[in-house]
């Protein structure tokens, strides 16, 4: 299991449309990998729908550990870690 301490930057926090990309990016690149988040009050769940995610209630500048376990969790962890830590800037619907 590989672990990384990461600091949400995205100034909305962790909402539908960032959970959205982090779990397509799970889904598509890491089919063969189990993701956890425990945020830093000690609640942990599995990434497995955008709702569990939403359901930590992380804003900008939480920080939690990334926990990824499969076949090739350096990069998993590293590439999800960093999504997480994107400040992303969608277009305006």
């Amino acid at each position: 299991m590989k672990e990384r301490v990461f600091t949400v930057m995205n100034k909305a926090g962790i909402h539908c449309r960032p959970s959205s990309v982090i779990l397509n990016t799970i889904n598509k690149e890491f089919p063969y990998h189990t993701f956890s988040v425990e945020t830093g009050d000690g609640q942990e769940t599995e990434l497995n729908s955008i709702l569990t995610l939403i359901s930590l209630g992380l804003t900008v500048g939480s920080k939690a550990v990334l926990k990824v376990e499969g076949p090739d969790e350096e990069k998993a962890v590293q590439r999800i870690g960093d999504l997480f830590e994107n400040e992303f800037d969608f277009p305006p619907r």
